[in-house]
């Protein structure tokens, strides 16, 4: 079966890494025919806006996309693109595995989470505005509603169910946010009740992020709402090796979108030395959504046997905390090349090893739907 897939190049680095995650997709033999179309700051240049009504046709069309990083203004300039395209198009699921790569680069190495966070409402709603004709005081609506929660809630457990996850715990801040916050929290007891076969409890935003640096193995899946889950993603990303290595997904009802969690490295572009992973491994959570399963099995474990032996990876890869041993950092374009060429080598029938560390099962957080 062949696939129609829109792709979004991105801003910044992301037109070298999502060409590095076309090259390894091309190395799966996975019939793959790309769809690209401009968001963001080239299509501000050629379009007048950052998210043309083009973006939004194929996306719908085709019902998968795999975007690079897009660039948001910081404090002045167009609204954000990422935050747009997730309500426009209903991705109210934003699913983000933070596993561990080849065992060297975090103080976790068995490090397996997935943060589950609503994409659509929250403190990213975008209603916000100035309180005073001077402009020294601003507010911001955080929008939080019982459809939206229960929606998240329920595809939370749901994911917990199809993957055999251990436990969901949900993340809010009741005890401050008493209206938001407690309407998160209700919801989510009431969502438990009807799932009394997962374990699950709950944590406030702060010692979540305090649990989470003490002793991450406790907890599992991880649900909350648009702002916390930005933030927690980075944090369990940084537990499993950094941004560099994490990839995103977004789920509507029909719609998949696949992007890495990491921003647009402005002062990068063009250079060609970003890390491809994270866009690559995004690439392998598609490939789990189209059901080309083996296809995923390859790249991730490609992916893995690139990073642990530590011979074609990009600077950040190279550096002294995340190797123990010396190793000059290659381009972008390079460390694709070498995951592209294991892919099609790779022996899926036999545990892999490296440097006598074995590698993880990537089956286990399938992004399937």
């Amino acid at each position: 079966m062949s696939y129609t897939i829109t792709l979004l190049p991105g801003d910044g680095i992301g037109p070298e890494v999502t060409a590095a995650a076309q090259l390894v997709a091309a190395a799966t033999g996975v019939p793959i025919r790309w769809e690209p179309v401009e968001a963001g700051e080239k299509a501000v240049a050629s379009a007048g806006t950052p998210l043309p009504d083009a973006v939004l046709e194929s996306i719908r069309k085709n019902r998968v996309a795999l975007k690079g990083p897009l660039t948001t203004p910081i404090g002045s300039g167009f609204r954000s693109v990422n935050v747009a395209l997730r309500q426009q198009l209903d991705l109210f699921a934003s699913v983000r595995p933070a596993r561990a790569i080849a065992g060297e680069g975090t103080r976790y190495p068995g490090i397996d989470l997935v943060v589950v966070r609503e994409a659509t409402e929250g403190l990213y709603s975008g209603v916000e505005h100035w309180v005073d004709r001077d402009h020294s005081a601003a507010e911001t609506v955080n929008v939080i509603t019982r459809k939206a929660s229960d929606r998240i809630l329920r595809f939370a457990f749901e994911y917990a169910l199809k993957h055999h996850r251990r436990r969901v715990t949900a993340v809010h801040k009741a005890n401050i946010m008493k209206t938001t916050g407690a309407l998160f929290q209700t919801a989510f007891r009431a969502m438990a009740e009807r799932y009394p076969q997962v374990p699950s409890d709950e944590r406030l935003v702060d010692n979540m992020c305090m649990q989470l640096v003490k002793k991450p193995e406790e907890y599992d899946v991880i649900v909350t709402t648009n702002l916390f889950g930005d933030i927690l993603s980075d944090l369990c990303a940084g537990l499993a090796g950094g941004l560099g290595i994490a990839p995103g997904a977004l789920f509507g009802e029909t719609i998949a979108m696949f992007e890495p969690v990491h921003g647009s490295a402005p002062k990068y572009a063009g250079q060609d030395k970003a890390n491809p992973v994270a866009e690559i491994l995004s690439l392998e959570l598609l490939l789990r959504h189209l059901g080309e399963r083996e296809a995923a099995d390859r790249v991730f474990h490609a992916v893995w046997e690139t990073i642990a032996e530590k011979k074609v990876v990009t600077y950040d890869l190279a550096l002294p905390g995340y190797t123990s041993r010396p190793v000059p950092p290659s381009s972008c374009s390079a460390m694709a090349a070498e995951i592209a060429r294991r892919v099609p080598l790779v022996d899926l029938s036999v545990a892999l090893t490296t440097s006598g560390v074995d590698a993880p099962d990537a089956a286990d957080p399938n992004l399937e739907s």
